[in-house]
């Protein structure tokens, strides 16, 4: 498959009810406007059917996984078919009794899965109960072909992690995508939040950066739980180019779709100017694979 020149990327940036057909229709309306205004591979939230339950561990909530292929994805390879795009989609995948994982679906513009990627990090934090739910992802990290050329999908958590996205770069992914559930604890927001939300954008940026790939970052809005504490989601989606510019950006408390054109020319350019994968030391990284390097 020979890749194009020139694609585009689009964001769906959306608030979650707790009907979760309304969220798939919400979403549906989000990938249409998308691929109106051009784009060709389209990135939804993680966990867009249903507000964030991992705020509480409830073995009811298993009741949400579903598998795959499943109610999700079959309707979701229709749009695709439809629209003639690409869509990365965040599913609660039920792989067998006991096992769950949180995954990342990759729909080709013919609606036929083109791959699927299992979250490798899962945290375990105050109302981000995710080891509860999830059992850690072992696909690896995986570029997926597609029309428009090869993708990354991995999901929030991961996208503090150097590792994943250099292994990701490495198989020829010229974007990564990260489909995320973040937000604050609203005590803590007047304190740190805003420190929060640049510290996210800078590990990301840097991402770009380091790899010569396109980043698109992809979250939720919305305050969830209960009044006096829950989560709130803080927006702020966004796609930063090879050179690590944020180059669109979605508000903090609207829904919002982002379409960003990439231009491989860009990334060849910027790669020729920083040749940060030709000049590693492959020879000198053995270390990296133990927890820590006694001193």
């Amino acid at each position: 498959m020979v890749a194009p020149q020139t694609f585009r990327i689009g964001c769906v940036q959306m608030r979650m009810a707790d009907d979760a057909d309304a969220n798939l229709a919400r979403a549906i309306d989000g990938l249409r406007d998308a691929a109106g205004h051009g784009a060709e591979v389209i990135c939804l939230p993680e966990l867009f059917r249903t507000p964030y339950f991992c705020q509480r561990e409830d073995a009811a909530l298993f009741d949400l996984a579903e598998p795959i292929p499943g109610p999700t994805t079959i309707a979701l390879a229709d749009v695709a078919r439809r629209l003639g795009v690409v869509i990365v989609a965040s599913v609660f995948e039920r792989r067998a009794a006991g096992v769950y994982h949180n995954t990342a679906v990759v729909l080709g513009k013919d609606g036929s899965e083109r791959g699927r990627y299992r979250k490798m990090h899962i945290p375990d934090d105050p109302l981000f109960y995710e080891k509860f739910y999830f059992t850690p992802g072992d696909l690896g990290f995986r570029a997926i072909d597609t029309e428009v050329g090869k993708i990354g999908t991995l999901v929030c958590w991961d996208q503090w992690y150097p590792e994943g996205a250099r292994l990701t770069a490495l198989q020829g992914a010229d974007v990564l995508f990260y489909p995320t559930a973040i937000g604050w604890h609203p005590s803590e927001k007047a304190a740190t939040g805003e420190a929060q939300v640049s510290a996210w954008q800078t590990i990301q940026r840097a991402h770009a950066i380091a790899n010569g790939v396109w980043v698109a970052a992809v979250n939720r809005i919305g305050h969830e739980g209960p009044a006096d504490g829950g989560l709130e989601f803080w927006g702020a989606s966004f796609v930063a180019d090879p050179f690590g510019r944020v180059v669109a950006e979605a508000p903090r408390d609207a829904e919002a779709v982002l379409v960003v054109e990439c231009d491989r020319r860009l990334q060849e350019e910027i790669r020729r100017g920083w040749p940060f994968l030709r000049d590693r030391r492959i020879d000198a990284y053995a270390a990296i694979t133990q927890r820590l390097l006694d001193t």
